[in-house]
């Protein structure tokens, strides 16, 4: 039976109350459009093009051979917690042990996660935004409140120091952020990073939730920096990561966190009365990629990098449209609102949500409206995609908005 408005009404008011995913919905339009037989190119699911190592396959075929096949134990198999915890060390300067460690169903999974067991009714989350679409509805969730605090095009969509320490209240108990960020691609700085966290020592109560996913697409000089590093704080930081972005694993479904025991205790807890333990074959072939050689993931990344320069470069032909250079990730998050109040004679553009679903039916772009991200003047372009698609893709968004008046 199809939803009705009657049964609708019949789902719990916390499932009312949730947005749907931007991104999940874009790409569901553009593979509907793709199957009536036209020709989409699909830059709207963040998702690597490449595949996972052969040498992270290799080991989950002997994990099946070996015959891990029954129920792994609740926060992930010992050796997995260690290559998390020596992967802590060796690549983010921050001291957790295996029993710091719980891993995940993903990345998406762990933030959830972290944010069921810190957050009561009421308790207030700083989020800094551009943010990735799910933040604020795992906040919902939870009985939170999501507070927005706005990064500026004009400061590469970061927060300042001085407009997050304006932002706390005695309700807040999170501060989250992704970097490198999606959908900006910005990066925090470790001095940024040390102006934050100089903030939340002087704030007791004050935790911080740091996504790392997208940490080995970094094009910087300077490199990844980790606010979980810092000893002042390092207890009150949660820090996120997974396999998903830097190892081409987004279909394995591993994520993890870094924390105090006694949150990942209550990660734990909570995780054992909804999940159990996550995939057992996927957590042997993240044993294999976190111990493993890491020349896979640079390689992807230097693409990732030059594919940058070449969407950017081309983005600032395109009539209109205000782009920054992201400093990693893998995509473009151009300010489109030039067009806003412009029409073609059929469809007149109002907001980034008219903008993505009108350059989808004319153009078969698919990519996705800054709305979802807290930025509703910007357009998520995903730049994992071969040189020819982007290409391809960004002459057909120049000649659509052509059609604009």
């Amino acid at each position: 039976m199809s939803a009705t408005l009657d049964t609708v009404r019949l789902l719990a008011d916390r499932i009312n109350a949730l947005e749907e995913s931007s991104t999940l919905a874009m790409t569901k339009k553009a593979r509907e459009l793709a199957a009536q037989g036209h020709n989409v190119i699909s830059l709207s699911v963040g998702e690597p093009d490449f595949k996972t190592p052969a040498h992270i396959c290799e080991a989950a075929k002997k994990a099946i051979d070996d015959g891990f096949h029954g129920y792994s134990p609740v926060a992930g198999y010992p050796d997995l917690r260690k290559a998390v915890a020596d992967k802590f060390k060796r690549d983010n300067n921050i001291d957790w042990k295996p029993e710091n460690i719980v891993v995940s169903t993903g990345a998406k999974h762990s933030l959830a996660n972290v944010i069921q067991v810190l957050i009561n009714p009421g308790d207030e989350v700083l989020i800094f935004s551009p943010y990735w679409v799910s933040y604020s509805e795992m906040v919902k969730l939870a009985e939170g409140k999501a507070v927005i605090v706005d990064g500026s095009f004009e400061n590469n969509f970061k927060v300042t120091p001085e407009q997050f320490e304006a932002a706390i209240t005695d309700r807040t108990r999170i501060v989250m952020y992704a970097s490198p960020n999606n959908p900006t691609g910005s990066i925090y700085s470790e001095a940024e990073l040390r102006a934050i966290a100089d903030i939340v020592a002087r704030h007791e109560n004050l935790y911080v939730l740091a996504d790392e996913i997208y940490e080995y697409i970094n094009f910087t000089p300077e490199g990844h920096f980790s606010i979980g590093s810092i000893p002042e704080i390092a207890d009150r930081v949660i820090t996120v990561n997974g396999v998903a972005k830097g190892f081409a694993m987004t279909g394995w479904r591993i994520g993890y966190i870094g924390a105090a025991k006694w949150i990942a205790d209550g990660v734990e807890k909570l995780q054992g009365q909804v999940t159990s333990g996550t995939n057992s074959i996927a957590q042997k072939a993240t044993v294999a990629a976190l111990n493993g050689p890491l020349e896979p993931s640079m390689e992807m990344a230097k693409a990732y990098h030059r594919r940058r320069d070449l969407v950017v470069k081309l983005l600032h032909e395109v009539p209109g449209f205000r782009t920054n250079v992201p400093e990693g990730a893998f995509y473009a998050f151009p300010d489109i609102s030039y067009y806003y109040g412009k029409s073609d004679g059929t469809t007149t553009i109002e907001n980034s949500d008219d903008f993505a679903g009108w350059l989808l039916n004319t153009a078969y772009v698919s990519t996705v409206a800054g709305s979802g991200f807290g930025a509703p003047n910007c357009l998520r372009i995903s730049t994992a995609a071969s040189d020819e698609a982007l290409t391809e893709a960004v002459r057909r968004i120049k000649e659509a908005v052509a059609t604009l008046k």
